[in-house]
C-alpha cells in the first residue's frame, strides 16, 4: 500500500462510525456522507484523493466555526478553505484530533435544521 493509500484508509476509518446513520452520495465526483434525503449541498463529510494529498471534507466546520476552537497548529495548517483539510501524511496525533473534531462536527450536523431534498 502506497503512503497516500495508507493516509486515505486512515481518514476513511474516521468516517466509519457514521456510515450506518448516513447515506453515501457523490457531489462533483467526490463520495460524501449526508443525512438520508438531504439536498446535495447539505452533506457531512467525505474523503478523496487530491494532487499529492488526501482530502478530508468536513462541512459542519463551515456553519460552525466554533468547532475549530482549540485545534492544534498542526491540524490548522492542513485546513484549506472553509470545509477541507489536505494531508500528504498523517500521524496518530492528527488522526486522534481529527476523529474528535469529526465527532463534534457530527453532533452539530445532526442538530442543524434538515434541508429536505
Amino acid at each position: 500500500m502506497g503512503e497516500l493509500a495508507g493516509v486515505q484508509a486512515r481518514l476513511e476509518a474516521i468516517l466509519e462510525p457514521y456510515r450506518s446513520r448516513l447515506e453515501t452520495f457523490e457531489i462533483y465526483g467526490v463520495p460524501m456522507l449526508r443525512r438520508p434525503g438531504a439536498r446535495a449541498h447539505d452533506w457531512f463529510a467525505g474523503v478523496s484523493p487530491g494532487n499529492g494529498v488526501i482530502r478530508f471534507f468536513l462541512l459542519p466546520m463551515y456553519a460552525h466555526p466554533e468547532l475549530l476552537e482549540g485545534i492544534s497548529p498542526e491540524l490548522l495548517k492542513r485546513k484549506r478553505g472553509a470545509s477541507l483539510f489536505a494531508f500528504p501524511a498523517v500521524d496518530d496525533a492528527i488522526v486522534a484530533e481529527l476523529t474528535a473534531l469529526t465527532e463534534r462536527s457530527f453532533a452539530a450536523y445532526m442538530t442543524d435544521e434538515v434541508t429536505p431534498g
